[in-house]
């Protein structure tokens, strides 16, 4: 292996495993609010059940998109279900008031249940995910119906392992 592709091979591994928040910032992306939490377990218990498990998920994501379409926002379609801790850290930090605010300005949020991934799997399929590849797992669509994020659809699955600006950064990233 020569020099070059050694050293290509080590800059990914850096970029792969780097945190949000060490990445350059993108140049369209509104700065990400400053989290006042400094760990996950400060977070007021007990989580929330985010997921409905009655919700007509299909009447929910459409009024989402129409919602945001409207306001120019994106939408952020959250898939998961309530067995998952990571989807319960996830909705009990985006109710913290320094992220709400943020959260409410450039979001449309619906939540829609997996059940065991056998619920609902239609709608992540329209935007050509066959298969969820754990929980949570977070689409953003923009006004025109199309997928911002498909290479990051999974980078919150481990939710609990991260911190709570590292979460905020991730939702700032889409954002204009």
């Amino acid at each position: 292996m020569t020099l070059r592709p050694l050293a290509a091979t080590a800059l990914a591994a850096m970029l792969i495993a780097a945190p949000v928040s060490a990445l350059p910032s993108l140049a369209w992306a509104a700065k990400a609010p400053t989290v006042a939490l400094k760990s996950l377990a400060d977070l007021p218990t007990p989580l929330p059940y985010p997921y409905d498990e009655k919700a007509d998920a299909e009447a929910d994501v459409a009024a989402a998109l129409k919602r945001a379409k409207k306001a120019h926002k994106l939408t952020l379609i959250d898939f998961g279900g309530n067995w998952c801790p990571d989807c319960r850290i996830f909705a009990g930090l985006i109710e913290q008031p320094d992220l709400k605010a943020f959260v409410d300005k450039h979001y449309e949020v619906v939540t829609v249940n997996v059940g065991r991934y056998d619920q609902n799997m239609q709608i992540p399929a329209r935007y050509g995910i066959d298969k969820l590849k754990g929980v949570p797992t977070f689409l953003v669509v923009d006004t025109k119906g199309k997928l911002v994020n498909p290479d990051a659809l999974f980078a919150l699955t481990d939710a609990r392992h991260m911190t709570p600006q590292a979460l905020a950064d991730w939702l700032a990233q889409w954002t204009k």
